[in-house]
């Protein structure tokens, strides 16, 4: 058993947080609604803590997922965040999907302060998270990733440390631009079959045992051509993640066409007033 502390309680951090107390681990946990921390409670256990800093106190391992980077910040290193109640060599894990540069901002603050940190993003959506079978790419020490593998196992099916601080987003990074294309590639065939008129059932029987087959035709077409968008992972949260991409390709003087035309696609999606669909929604922008 280890004392956890979960930060975030969403469609990611609810289940996560659900699979370390079915592991034995003793688990508090905050959420910034507090009314969704009290529900998670009486439903699962735990106990509640009244901030991250009231979560973190006495935990050997802090996880979080949260929004973006300045929730990131905020309950770490900001007023009553978890680091300042954190015991020395107590590790923080960031599950949340952020930016490489506050990923390697907060490992040196961590190491300032005598604490451990691991950038763990995750990937495998709401039903990934639901079943205990997420890949986690994880940027860090190997000390870190050694203390933190044992207890993402609850939760994580494919878990990879990547190398040190900010190459777990890194990782998601690659994740995320080869989504991307997939995604777009999937829209445009189901589009141009059904308006040639094939029957589609048929189709991605044959296409989909070949060369052509990917996750998200074996999960997705089928709810894109039903016009089912309602799988956890929205449309406004991918957006966030590829303008992170393309900020970081800008850095390193990369670019990256096909993930800035999607990027912009989803835009239109979120016009259409698809933002909380799934990404799967692209297929949208070509009507029924």
């Amino acid at each position: 058993m280890v004392r956890c502390a979960f930060l975030g309680l969403g469609v990611m951090g609810a289940p996560m947080a659900r699979h370390l107390l079915a592991a034995g681990h003793e688990v508090a946990v905050w959420n910034r609604t507090r009314a969704r921390a009290e529900g998670f409670v009486a439903a699962h256990g735990g106990w509640l803590a009244d901030g991250p800093a009231d979560a973190a106190a006495g935990a050997d391992v802090v996880l979080a997922c949260v929004g973006a980077d300045a929730d990131v910040l905020a309950v770490t290193i900001g007023e009553g965040g978890a680091f300042g109640a954190m015991r020395q060599g107590a590790l923080f894990v960031d599950h949340t999907t952020a930016s490489a540069e506050v990923a390697r901002r907060l490992d040196g603050e961590a190491a300032a302060r005598g604490l451990l940190w691991l950038d763990a993003p995750v990937s495998g959506g709401q039903a990934g998270a639901e079943a205990g079978t997420l890949s986690v790419m994880c940027g860090g020490s190997a000390a870190a990733f050694a203390a933190a593998a044992p207890v993402m196992a609850a939760y994580g099916r494919n878990v990879g440390h990547i190398g040190p601080a900010g190459s777990g987003q890194l990782a998601k990074m690659v994740n995320q631009i080869a989504i991307a294309g997939v995604v777009q590639g999937l829209a445009e065939a189901l589009a141009f079959g059904r308006a040639a008129g094939l029957d589609m059932g048929r189709v991605l029987e044959v296409v989909g045992g070949g060369a052509a087959a990917s996750w998200q035709m074996a999960n997705r077409a089928e709810t894109m051509l039903a016009g089912k968008f309602d799988f956890g992972f929205a449309v406004d949260w991918m957006r966030k993640d590829l303008g992170m991409v393309l900020a970081e390709a800008q850095r390193l003087g990369l670019e990256l066409p096909v993930t800035r035309l999607v990027d912009g696609f989803y835009a239109q999606v979120q016009d259409m007033g698809g933002g909380r669909d799934d990404t799967s929604s692209l297929i949208r922008r070509f009507g029924e």
